[in-house]
């Protein structure tokens, strides 16, 4: 079935843009999870939400080659294009990485590739499947500086860095594409020392099981299956609590539960059995079991959910898909408090959202002046003591969702 629009539309106020999120996000979350054969019935408005939507998740290219069904006409040819750039940003990263293994077999540092790369060499996603904003990486601490070395020799520099990575660009970095994918866009690598995500203030670390366990210099794989299952479940754990969590997550570990071996869960049971408390990892596989059916044992969702508290579990239970990732509208005020292990926890969260440490500070202006999202409204450069006010007054809409919902109604201009 092919749908029909006219002309385009303009950008609705909030309170309709809300609702239109959250249907537009839900079916195209089953439609990727479950394919059906009729198009929906929506508007321009909603067709172009639709965009905005599936850029924001990352599932464009995916829904290029699964729906089953065919959407009006610039809906179909965004799509495409989608897939047709990311296949060619592929080939680029694929080459870039091939430079960085042998540069690093020659220096003799052994580094992983994380996520997206892994996946992409597992085979679980063809070329042009997946979008890979970067290059994340991994390397021991004691081969951080030779590694940023070898990046800076190789014609990277390094343009950011948090307490999650260090961010490398190339030196002569192209501007972005306000919106999608695109062939052009540069290459940025992310370097880790240590695989670790704030939820949403206690720091959880699961670097010692994500290390190769016999590394080697040049590019290694993940330990197994379940070290990268580890890694994928901390990071939508950690995208779920600020409401950063893609669709396209949701497909990565669903692609790599249905490879999982019982020997691969096992490895998961049995780490929680001795005592290392995967407390983090329930939430997102069991949000990821509402759309994608009998990808995990019932044993091991069993074992995860005893490990999860009750107060987390009972609350991201009960939160949709949307209230969860970049299709939530709103800023709130404390994102995440939910993921607190303790009410000093809880305490200390809240305080940091409220009294900010300066680095943290510093590293809100610099993006405010940097990324095109944070330049769209004045709430990026925003003083804290206006935040709050702003928190307790009224509700701020999120940053980044309206700069990919603006930036889709340009594009269908």
């Amino acid at each position: 079935m092919r749908a029909t629009v006219s002309k385009a539309v303009e950008v609705p106020p909030p309170a309709t843009l809300n609702l239109t999120l959250c249907e537009v996000t839900e079916r195209l979350a089953r439609e990727l999870a479950n394919p059906t054969q009729n198009a929906p019935d929506w508007s321009e408005y909603e067709w172009t939400m639709a965009r905005a939507v599936a850029a924001m998740h990352g599932i464009s290219p995916l829904l290029s080659r699964s729906l089953r069904w065919q959407g009006p006409s610039g809906w179909t040819r965004f799509l495409d294009e989608q897939r047709i750039h990311t296949a060619a940003r592929h080939a680029r990263v694929q080459t870039v990485l091939a430079s960085i293994g042998h540069e690093a077999r020659e220096a003799g540092i052994a580094v992983t590739p994380l996520k997206g790369a892994a996946l992409h060499q597992l085979g679980l996603y063809a070329a042009g499947d997946r979008p890979m904003a970067d290059i994340d990486l991994l390397v021991r601490p004691v081969d951080v500086q030779r590694m940023s070395a070898l990046l800076v020799s190789s014609g990277f520099r390094q343009s950011g860095e948090t307490w999650k990575e260090r961010v490398f660009t190339v030196i002569e970095e192209l501007t972005p594409a306000e919106f999608g994918e695109h062939a052009n866009n540069s290459v940025k690598i992310e370097l880790h020392e240590r695989i670790c995500e704030k939820l949403p203030w206690r720091m959880t670390d699961v670097s010692e099981f994500i290390y190769p366990l016999q590394p080697r210099p040049g590019l290694n794989a993940y330990p197994s299956n379940g070290a990268l299952m580890r890694h994928l479940l901390l990071h939508a754990a950690g995208s779920m609590a600020f409401q950063g969590l893609r669709i396209l997550q949701l497909h990565d570990i669903a692609l790599l539960a249905a490879r999982m071996s019982e020997s691969d869960w096992n490895e998961i049971v049995t780490v929680s059995s001795r005592g290392v408390r995967l407390w983090w990892a329930f939430p997102p596989l069991q949000l990821m079991s509402r759309y994608y059916e009998s990808r995990v044992p019932a044993r091991v969702l069993a074992a995860l959910r005893d490990d999860c508290s009750y107060f987390l579990r009972a609350l991201t239970t009960r939160k949709s898909l949307i209230e969860v990732s970049y299709s939530y509208l709103w800023v709130k005020a404390f994102p995440g408090i939910e993921w607190s292990q303790s009410i000093l926890e809880m305490l200390g969260y809240a305080a940091s959202r409220v009294r900010p440490k300066a680095k943290h500070v510093a590293h809100r202006q610099r993006i405010a002046k940097t990324e095109a999202w944070a330049k769209q409204g004045p709430w990026s450069s925003m003083s804290q003591g206006r935040r709050i006010l702003r928190w307790l007054v009224s509700r701020q809409t999120r940053p980044t969702t309206m700069h990919a919902i603006s930036a889709a109604f340009t594009e269908a201009q």
